[in-house]
């Protein structure tokens, strides 16, 4: 799919969401929105799987009444359904009863029938409970489909669900059905989602542009960057990890580079979230034994795999992402000082979980691994338990690389914020400062300012291979950064102010004698016309 076919596939289901959701508000339509765009990718997934499988036994319809051609072959094959959803499963790793592909709800929706209420009710349950080997229970328990909002009796609210899901697909039939294509609008329909949702946004979406940096930096070799991309990342965690954009993108980015991933691994508190973090790995093709999300508290670190006690048997990550929310308060109690994640640095202070959340990340590193977090500044600089923690990361040789972003790049806050980069075995002495806070390292928006391509490029490649530049970046050596208290305030190592013009005295001097001597030419030559006038001279 063309970036100009995205943009407008993306534009028309924008608008058809703009039109329909009435007095629903924009982050509960959303979920209404993207689950129905689930459904029809699972189904389209499915039907040109089936298609492969059947082959000349695939039914061709020459109208039907709007029957499928799976729910013709289900009839006429009762016997063999058994066998060919077992190959099904093996294949594609999921199932869906005919009744309820998309082009039979499409086919309800247009026909106004009275069923397709009752159809969606068993289809998503079906979808979470029996179409995969791993249960996706509670996969569309944030979408209500006896929601007032919808209208309020049955008949209404089928009726409200059969115009939307009429008007998805009439705007999708306009396109292509390359496999992409749904992924795709998925993706831009969470950003424009995300737009509306201001400060809300921050909890589910990592603007791309963002995500680009992160997914670039992790995927780089973690000893020698400039050898290039990784050829395999056999895990990639993201801790709070909204919809999964993040994830995604270090997947692509290793993919595109001929590399591979083994297992994807994320963890969001926000049921809302988590659920539309599930159904992008799967619209994304990711199979469902590729990747592991669990619905849970990052710091209350209640997710089983990761709580294992025994170092042996510790889970690692060749990759850590994250962009957590910012200055967060929590409950950090004595009895969390004991815990394992942050027992040897200490505790973050209860006001910001800040480091706090970059710890729990660090703390299931592995040793060839590389972590990219995204912080407020605050880290850098303040004092107390949370310069103790930076201080035994700088003096533990961990922090490698400190990047500061300009202001208003996210949709949930306007602050500049910083990348930090770390590693538990890197081999640089020094600490690579980049401040790409200037005005000609982004592009100035109405709301929102934007990192072009060519920005982006210049941070990756100057992390890449640690180039110095004056007013944007610098190689600081330990002894500097120990004279400085293990302040790691970005303008104190990298100041993008302008060099002020160095001033000549004696050209300045010289300029200023011969001014002197042209004004007393001028006020003799002026005295002389004055005494021609019989006028008193000046």
């Amino acid at each position: 799919m063309t970036t100009n076919e995205q943009t407008q596939l993306g534009n028309t289901l924008w608008k058809i969401a703009d039109e329909l959701r009435g007095a629903m508000n924009a982050d509960d339509f959303r979920d209404y929105m993207l689950s129905f765009l689930f459904l029809r990718y699972l189904s389209d997934n499915y039907e040109n799987a089936a298609k492969k499988e059947l082959g000349k036994d695939y039914p061709v319809l020459n109208g039907n009444g709007g029957k499928t051609p799976l729910s013709i072959w289900y009839e006429k094959n009762p016997d063999d359904v058994t066998e060919f959803e077992k190959q099904m499963r093996r294949k594609i790793h999921y199932v869906i009863e005919p009744q309820n592909l998309w082009n039979n709800i499409a086919h309800l929706a247009k026909t106004q029938s009275n069923e397709l209420l009752r159809t969606l009710q068993q289809g998503f349950k079906y979808i979470e409970n029996q179409s995969f080997e791993s249960t996706f229970q509670g996969l569309f328990s944030e979408i209500n489909l006896d929601s007032e909002k919808l209208g309020r009796n049955y008949e209404e609210r089928n009726k409200k669900l059969c115009t939307i899901i009429q008007k998805i697909a009439e705007g999708i039939s306009q396109f292509s059905t390359d496999k992409d294509m749904l992924g795709d609008a998925y993706e831009y329909l969470i950003g424009q989602f995300a737009a509306g949702s201001g400060k809300k946004a921050g909890e589910f979406y990592t603007p791309q542009q963002i995500s680009d940096i992160l997914s670039a930096i992790v995927t780089l070799d973690s000893q020698d960057p400039k050898k290039g991309e990784k050829k395999k990342i056999e895990r990639v965690l993201d801790f709070a990890c909204g919809s999964g954009s993040l994830l995604l993108n270090v997947r692509k980015r290793i993919t595109e580079a001929g590399g591979t991933i083994g297992k994807i691994y994320g963890q969001e508190k926000n049921i809302t979230t988590y659920n539309l973090c599930r159904m992008n790995m799967l619209l994304h093709e990711v199979k469902d034994t590729e990747f592991e999300i669990h619905h849970g508290d990052t710091l209350l670190n209640d997710w089983d795999i990761l709580n294992e006690i025994n170092p042996a048997k510790k889970l690692e990550f060749d990759a850590v992402v994250a962009n957590p929310p910012f200055s967060y308060r929590w409950d950090s109690s004595e009895a969390m000082g004991e815990d394992f994640r942050f027992k040897s640095h200490g505790l973050a202070p209860k006001s910001a979980a800040d480091f706090a959340f970059l710890l729990h990340g660090f703390h299931f590193l592995s040793d060839k691994g590389t972590m990219a977090i995204i912080l407020p500044h605050g880290v850098l600089f303040r004092g107390g338990s949370e310069e103790r923690i930076r201080t035994k990361l700088l003096k533990d040789g961990h922090i490698d690389t400190v990047i500061g972003l300009p202001a208003n790049l996210f949709f949930s806050t306007g602050i500049p914020v910083c990348i930090l980069v770390l590693k538990k075995c890197k081999k640089p002495d020094d600490v690579l400062f980049i401040n790409a806070s200037s005005d000609e390292n982004f592009e100035k928006g109405k709301r929102q300012n934007k990192l072009l391509p060519e920005h982006i490029n210049k941070i990756v490649e100057t992390y890449k291979y640690r180039k110095e530049e004056n007013r944007y970046s610098r190689r600081v050596s330990m002894n500097e950064i120990e004279k400085n208290e293990f302040n790691l305030n970005i303008s104190r190592y990298v100041s993008t102010s302008l060099d002020e013009e160095l001033i000549d005295l004696k050209e300045v001097n010289k300029k200023l004698v011969d001014l002197d001597k042209d004004i007393a030419q001028a006020k003799e030559t002026h005295n002389k016309f004055l005494k021609e006038l019989g006028l008193p001279p000046i």
